[in-house]
């Protein structure tokens, strides 16, 4: 059976930057640190259970173009893994996005939120993406009401 993992790329920052993700998401953690001639090159470890690498090369510009999406239990642990990003020195962006200081960036998002936006009653799903269009870190009663046309 194959195995799939999230290689990021990182100018140098491979070993910094696996060890700050662990530190984020609840249920992470480094798995091994490859290195050749003493210098760090993979960092292979899990965040919430799945597996990625971290991976040094130079040169490495990050795109918004792929994200790790966090989905939580609930709006208190997305608050709580939210202000960890700002305090590790990540940048807000809107609709629960983030960059963090290596360039990477990240959706924070409370379980159900998706259910509010592609939900059966497209109204519904137009008053919940409006709402949180206009939101930064992600709250999830706000997108309910807004929803259910409150």
């Amino acid at each position: 059976m194959a195995e799939v993992s999230t290689c990021l790329l990182f100018d140098g920052a491979a070993e910094e930057a696996a060890s700050l993700y662990v530190g984020l998401v609840p249920g992470s953690a480094i798995q091994t640190v490859r290195r050749a001639n003493g210098a760090v090159v993979l960092v292979e470890f899990t965040l919430a259970g799945r597996p990625h690498v971290a991976l040094n090369g130079p040169g490495v510009v990050p795109s918004m173009a792929m994200s790790i999406v966090v989905t939580t239990s609930d709006q208190a642990q997305s608050d709580a893994v939210w202000q960890a990003h700002l305090d590790a020195g990540s940048t807000e962006l809107r609709c629960g996005w983030l960059t963090d200081r290596f360039g990477i960036s990240w959706q924070i998002v409370p379980k159900g939120v998706h259910d509010l936006l592609f939900g059966p009653d497209p109204a519904a799903n137009a008053r919940a993406f409006a709402c949180m269009q206009g939101q930064i870190r992600i709250d999830t009663a706000a997108i309910a009401a807004a929803a259910r046309g409150e």
